[in-house]
């Protein structure tokens, strides 16, 4: 097999694994909870350590691949993640459970970017659009399968299981990334610089873990409110430090290439809508539509098979438009998409809500590659994993916001309506609002050049190829002319 192939494979392997992970663990939390002798609530508290964890340890992701190299980190990542998930299935107490996710944690803030910066190493920039469309494939599939194989496992086996999985699939990683990833690391490593990845690390974690429990009812308004705002007064302090350093954790002076500024900020509204949705979607299924978690998962998994099946068309799709017209065209169609789930009702035949699912998710799979394709453009070989943080940093913010903005539209919603209960009407608005930020994302992509990642797209070669036909045609009929008049001056 190719190694354009083999490669994205073997990082979207690894990311899968994280990524399913991250949701398996909704339907289970019950039989969790009971078994290690505490309550969901709890539980759930627990688990947003995993976030914490993320948000502190990606900062330092890019200086430990120009350290120690990109596969020897990225192999190391799956192999904490894989040590935390057996820890998940043998903790006995909340506290057992809470440092294993902290652990996981630490092998995914590793994983997502340096499996990034590996594929980035590894293929030719001409390449990247197809080895990016596989590599989206994760990010699409785990939110949508994660819960009902939660719920299967959990129902049929045991919920120890749904950590136990890991292992099979980190051991392929580790073994294929050893033996067909080269050992690529940086000539000349920079310093760590710990006063950065401390400001930042504080920052990040305060946003996103005050994001992702916004909403949600674990912790009292004013905890989320003093996390958020520590959040952010950490990061200032951080941008004002990173102005003075040579080697920041986060380089936000890469925000001057203008498609990585794009992908960050258009990525960042366009990922915040439709990270919106794995949480949206299952609760409208069971508590608004009375389908089980299983059932529930069935139906949104149309959205991942329309994501499948975008994959082999993404490369020839945007070399033919480019990226400019295909990311403005397609951020406001996958919005529709979006904007669709509010008129779901429990009338609505089942077939109609998962054919709109799967022609939602063709959509939002093509524009997912684009932002994580786009964002390299520009960036040189020396910068690499300076970006990938960066990139990374901006997902995790954009998908904690998601939920955020998804659980305060629907908490808004029944506040106005003086819902007693959670209902099915209560999710259209929380959709109309998410369709909203997503739609807004089209002008940060319509800002772009019209050339715009051209030499990644291959657009330019065809725009060169097409000019010098349509002149090899006029040369050759201002031949056929001349001709013509030499034949009638000798006739």
């Amino acid at each position: 097999m190719q190694k354009e192939r083999l490669i994205p494979l073997i990082v979207a392997a690894a990311l899968f694994m994280e990524n399913m992970d991250a949701t398996v663990i909704a339907t289970s939390l019950p039989a969790i909870a009971a078994d290690i002798g505490t309550s969901p609530l709890t539980l759930k508290l627990a688990i947003t350590s995993y976030l914490l964890s993320l948000a502190v340890f990606i900062p330092a992701s890019g200086w430990a691949a120009d350290r120690f190299g990109a596969r020897t980190v990225f192999s190391a990542a799956i192999a904490v993640f894989m040590v935390g998930s057996i820890g998940c299935a043998l903790a006995h107490s909340i506290n057992d459970f809470v440092a294993a996710r902290i652990l996981q944690g630490l092998g995914g803030a590793m994983m997502t970017p340096v499996g990034r910066l590996v594929l980035l190493r590894s293929i030719d920039k001409a390449a990247l659009v197809g080895a990016m469309a596989w590599m989206t494939v994760p990010a699409l599939i785990g939110p949508v399968i994660g819960p009902p194989l939660g719920g299967f496992i959990t129902t049929y086996f045991s919920w120890h299981w749904i950590f136990l999985i890991n292992i099979p699939i980190g051991l392929a990683g580790i073994f294929f990334a050893q033996r067909y990833i080269d050992p690529i690391r940086s000539d000349n490593p920079e310093r760590l610089d710990v006063t950065g990845l401390v400001l930042a690390g504080v920052g990040l974690a305060g946003i996103a873990f005050g994001l992702s429990v916004a909403g949600l009812g674990l912790l009292p308004w004013p905890v989320v409110t003093a996390l958020i705002v520590v959040g952010c007064g950490s990061m200032l302090l951080y941008l004002r430090h990173a102005r003075r350093t040579a080697s920041p954790v986060l380089d936000f002076s890469l925000m001057r290439l203008t498609t990585l500024r794009a992908s960050l900020t258009g990525g960042f509204l366009f990922r915040l809508g439709i990270g919106a949705l794995p949480f949206l979607l299952p609760l409208l299924m069971q508590i608004g539509f009375g389908l089980t978690p299983f059932q529930s998962g069935l139906v949104t998994f149309a959205s991942s098979a329309g994501a499948m099946g975008m994959k082999p068309l993404a490369a020839r799709i945007i070399r033919t438009f480019g990226f400019r017209r295909i990311m403005t065209i397609n951020a406001l169609v996958s919005s529709v998409f979006l904007a669709a789930c509010a008129l779901f009702t429990p009338a609505t035949p089942l077939l109609l809500i998962m054919i709109i699912l799967l022609v939602g998710g063709f959509f939002r799979s093509l524009q997912f590659t684009a932002i994580n394709t786009v964002a390299y453009a520009e960036v040189q070989t020396p910068q690499m994993s300076r970006a990938t943080t960066l990139v990374s940093v901006g997902q995790q913010l954009a998908i904690s916001a998601g939920v955020a903005v998804g659980a305060f539209s629907v908490e808004a919603t029944m506040a106005l309506r003086h819902s007693p209960a959670l209902g099915a009407d209560d999710f259209a608005p929380a959709f109309v609002v998410v369709a909203v930020l997503t739609a807004l994302s089209a002008f940060s992509f319509w800002r772009m050049p019209d050339d715009a990642g051209s030499e990644i797209s291959g657009r330019k070669a065809i725009e060169i190829s097409s000019k010098k036909g349509v002149a090899g045609a006029a040369t050759k009929k201002a031949s056929e002319e001349t001709q013509d008049a030499r034949d009638q001056r000798l006739g």
